[in-house]
């Protein structure tokens, strides 16, 4: 009974996020809105143009815009509450909506990892089995690839915040950091959270592990295959063919390793801390995947170039 008093007296958390340096926050206010809007704008163009352009109804541009829908989605369930907290001189949110927010930014991610997975195997076919490339990456095929990417990324994040939610919360609540960060709610539960870190570690090792090891697998194999072309022009126009996604996956995954990997400084409490200036950093960490995958694929992808070309000609001949 008196645990579940205890839960039930923390109703909102308080996000920290700048509130310590009150002058950085107007200037990241900006940066980050310009931001949000830019990543909105190149995502929905290149959702609108492989819709549109009958040209693009490949697997590769399937996969593509499901990419550019989760990258709105991800941005959208970070950068609202980050802008948010910026306008308000209370920087709280309710027990329940950090739970959703949580949800909605773990679940993004989770789900981005896996599709750039079935990305990577889809340039794979293409480049190391062009004959059977029709049959295997069939949209029979391709349809049922993506949705497992996002039924597989939401059912372990549920699983994830649903056990970090049952934990007692016996009164400190504030999070030093902009958004419901999963680790930085498990350091404020007055309870043992060994289980929550447990299956963390277990849904890491498949939802970033595998992903990985997909991947560069996937690209050994593609590397191999280009090497035994004998023209060199021909390997090159080969190479650019996936070159997208690969930097795509280098840039998404280093983002994770800045953000999770590097060391961080220890409070005169012998908690863990971040700077401010790497604090202010972090926003534009997370918005910078989705605002520069559109732009990437795009200037690499010549279809995609033509397709855009169209779009904005048809605009101003209509206009």
């Amino acid at each position: 009974m008196e645990s579940a008093n205890q839960t039930a007296s923390v109703t909102e958390f308080i996000l920290l996020g700048l509130s310590a340096h009150p002058r950085l926050e107007k200037t990241f206010f900006v940066l980050i809105l310009s931001t949000y809007l830019v990543t909105l704008l190149d995502n929905g163009v290149l959702i609108l143009v492989t819709i549109l352009d009958s040209r693009l109804h490949k697997p590769m541009y399937f996969f593509l815009r499901n990419l550019s829908f989760l990258d709105i989605c991800y941005t959208t369930s970070s950068v609202l509450l980050i802008l948010d907290s910026f306008l308000t001189p209370r920087k709280t949110i309710p027990f329940s909506a950090c739970a959703v927010q949580m949800f909605l930014s773990f679940a993004m991610g989770a789900t981005e990892r896996v599709l750039l997975g079935m990305m990577a195997f889809d340039r794979h076919m293409a480049i190391c089995n062009p004959l059977r490339y029709p049959e295997v990456m069939s949209k029979a095929a391709y349809v049922p690839m993506a949705a497992s990417s996002w039924a597989a990324g939401s059912t372990t994040v549920m699983m994830q915040t649903s056990l970090a939610m049952q934990l007692p919360f016996c009164g400190d609540n504030v999070i030093n950091n902009f958004t419901c960060e999963i680790l930085a709610v498990l350091k404020l539960a007055c309870a043992d959270s060994s289980i929550n870190i447990i299956s963390m570690v277990v849904a890491n090792v498949i939802f970033l592990g595998i992903p990985v090891l997909f991947i560069f697998v996937s690209y050994v194999f593609i590397i191999a295959t280009i090497l035994k072309i004998p023209s060199a022009e021909r390997r090159k126009k080969t190479f650019r063919t996936c070159s997208a996604h690969q930097t795509a996956a280098v840039i998404f995954y280093r983002i994770i390793l800045f953000m999770y990997g590097k060391p961080k400084s220890k409070d005169p409490l012998g908690g863990r801390q971040t700077g401010p200036c790497r604090q202010a950093h972090l926003p534009l960490l997370w918005s910078g995947d989705p605002l520069l995958n559109p732009i990437i694929y795009s200037l690499r992808n010549k279809e995609a170039k033509a397709a855009v070309r169209s779009l904005v000609t048809q605009k101003r001949f209509t206009q």
